[in-house]
């Protein structure tokens, strides 16, 4: 089994979608049971900020996903150094949660840059060991290869 999946997808609001669907197979083929709502709805989130405020034109975004004993690590790759900033927002704003959510959903969350390539904004969800095949990682905390996304 491998460590880690990931997948490319364009900068269309279709990817979304397809990112989801893409987690969703991953999470069930690791045997994960306990956290793949809060994961999928992340993975919606950060696809989505990806699509609208991290793509330069011409380029996508990156989903990874790691496993180990206790947690998952989810990864969203883009091509912009632009910041995500969590927003105070009024009752009646229609947009501007998502980060909100992937803080309030994940265990722990981040943003890393990645000069020149951009930054990634990853979150873990501890799994309490409930994947039926883990994989072995070096957890949350390591330091990850420059991913090009294009």
């Amino acid at each position: 089994m491998p460590e880690s999946l990931q997948q490319f997808f364009e900068a269309r609001h279709q990817s979304v979608r397809k990112a989801r669907e893409f987690a969703t197979r991953a999470l069930e083929g690791w045997g994960l049971t306990s956290r793949t709502e809060d994961i999928r709805l992340c993975v919606s989130e950060l696809a989505t900020n990806a699509v609208l405020h991290g793509t330069a034109r011409g380029h996508g975004f990156l989903v990874r996903l790691d496993i180990d004993d206790n947690c998952v690590r989810l990864e969203v790759h883009d091509s912009r150094r632009r910041q995500p900033v969590v927003r105070e927002l009024t009752a009646t704003e229609i947009s501007g949660r998502g980060l909100t959510l992937v803080a309030a959903l994940s265990d722990e969350w981040g943003v890393k840059d990645r000069t020149p390539l951009g930054k990634f904004v990853w979150s873990c969800f501890k799994t309490a060991g409930d994947a039926a095949h883990p994989i072995s990682s070096s957890g949350p905390d390591r330091d990850d290869r420059p991913v090009e996304v294009r």
